[in-house]
C-alpha cells in the first residue's frame, strides 16, 4: 500500500509511520521540515506548509495514495483552516483518508461513555474542539457528496513513548521519582479515557483498509480512570510514594501558571466508548493503562528522561511543568489545611 502521512515527525505522527513500515507499507511523510526527526529508513520527505495551498499543489502534484493518514490538523487552528483546498487535491486520487480528531470535538456531556452519535461542540474552529469539529464536517460533507474515502477517528489522551505533551506522564514520573507534591484538584474525581499510542496508530492503518471505515467516525481508547486512579497506578509502576496534595476548588482558574496535568481539570471529564471499533473494526486495545504505562515507564527509563533537569515545553502545544511552583504552592495548601 502507498501512503502518505501529514505530519510524521512527532508523537502520533511518527507512530504511524513505524506502523506502516512494520506491515511492509511504502510510506512519505509530508511537513514543513522544520523538526528533527529519526525516520525508518526509506520513508520518502516531502517538505510543504499545510497553511500554503500552492506549496502543497506542489508536493503533492501528479501522485496518487491508496491511504494518507492526516496526523498534524492542529497547526491551522491559528491562522484558519484550507481543508477545502487539500480535500480537492486529493479527491479521486486516494483510496481512503484516515483524519485523527479528538475528543475534544464532542459537547462536554455528564453521561458516559460518549458515543460517536453525542452532540459536538458549538465552537468556532479558532478553538481546538471547534477546529476539529469543523474540519470532520467538511470530510464526511465531501464524502457524501463525492464520495471521498474520509473516515475520523476520536481518541481521548494518548500517552506513550515519544509524546511531546510533557505535562501528562512524563512530569508525574519525573514527581515519583523525586518524591515531589502531586496537585489534584477536584479531590482527584476527575474521570478521562487513556490510549496507547500504538493501539491508536494500529486501529488507524486498519481503518484505511477496512471496507466500512469510509465516511464513519469512531472513538479509539483504552479505560477511563480518575485523576487518584492515574496517579496511584503510575506510582506502583514507578516503586515510589506518591505525595499527593489536593487543592481546594476556589483555586481553579486563579493560579498564575498551571499547577498539574491538562487533564486532571474537569474540562477533560470524559469516557468513550469504542463499542463501535470493537463491532465494525475488531478493534481490540493490546494495551490497558497500567500495562502501557509500564511499557512508556521502561522507555522513559531507557531514554535517559529520568534525568531531565531543563522542563521541556513543545513549540506546539506549549505543555510543562514547574515543579519549584508546584512545591509553593503545595506548601501553601498545606499550611491552609493544617487545623489551627
Amino acid at each position: 500500500m502507498k501512503t502518505l502521512v501529514l505530519g510524521g515527525s512527532q508523537f502520533v505522527g511518527l507512530h504511524t509511520v513505524r506502523e506502516l513500515v512494520a506491515r511492509g507499507h511504502e510510506v512519505a511523510v509530508l511537513n514543513r521540515g522544520r523538526t528533527e526527526t529519526h525516520l525508518p529508513p526509506g520513508v520518502e520527505r516531502l517538505v510543504a506548509d499545510r497553511r500554503d495551498a500552492q506549496s502543497m499543489r506542489t508536493a503533492l502534484e501528479g501522485k496518487e495514495w491508496d491511504a494518507v493518514f492526516d496526523v498534524s490538523g492542529f497547526v491551522m487552528v491559528a491562522v484558519g483552516s484550507n481543508m477545502s483546498d487539500l480535500i480537492d487535491m486529493l479527491d479521486g486520487r486516494v483510496g481512503a483518508y484516515v483524519y485523527t480528531s479528538s475528543i475534544m470535538a464532542y459537547a462536554p456531556s455528564g453521561v458516559f461513555p460518549w458515543h460517536e452519535s453525542f452532540p459536538t461542540v458549538d465552537e468556532g474552529p479558532n478553538t481546538y474542539g471547534g477546529f476539529k469539529k469543523a474540519t470532520e464536517a467538511a470530510l464526511l460533507e465531501r464524502h457524501g457528496r463525492t464520495g471521498f474515502p474520509a473516515s475520523v477517528v476520536r481518541p481521548a489522551a494518548i500517552y506513550g513513548p515519544d509524546n511531546n505533551i510533557y505535562d501528562m506522564e512524563m512530569a508525574t514520573f519525573l514527581r515519583l521519582l523525586r518524591g515531589l507534591p502531586i496537585i489534584l484538584p477536584h479531590d482527584g474525581l476527575v474521570t478521562g479515557s487513556y490510549g496507547h499510542v500504538d493501539d491508536l496508530c494500529r486501529a488507524m492503518v486498519d481503518m484505511a483498509t477496512h471496507p466500512k471505515a469510509a465516511g464513519e467516525v469512531f472513538n479509539i481508547t483504552a479505560e477511563g480512570v480518575t485523576a487518584n486512579e492515574y496517579v496511584s497506578v503510575l506510582s506502583e509502576i514507578v516503586g515510589k510514594p506518591a505525595d499527593r496534595v489536593y487543592m481546594p476548588s476556589r483555586y481553579v482558574g486563579k493560579l498564575e501558571k498551571p499547577a498539574y496535568s491538562h487533564l486532571f481539570g474537569s474540562f477533560h471529564h470524559g469516557v468513550l466508548s469504542i463499542g463501535k471499533a470493537q463491532d465494525l473494526l475488531g478493534f481490540q486495545p493490546e494495551y490497558d493503562f497500567r500495562r502501557g504505562h509500564a511499557q512508556t515507564f521502561e522507555w522513559f527509563m531507557s531514554a535517559g528522561l529520568d534525568s531531565t533537569v531543563e522542563a521541556p515545553a513543545d513549540p506546539l502545544w506549549f505543555a510543562s511543568y514547574d515543579f519549584e511552583y508546584e512545591a509553593r504552592l503545595a506548601a501553601t495548601l498545606r499550611a491552609e489545611q493544617e487545623p489551627e
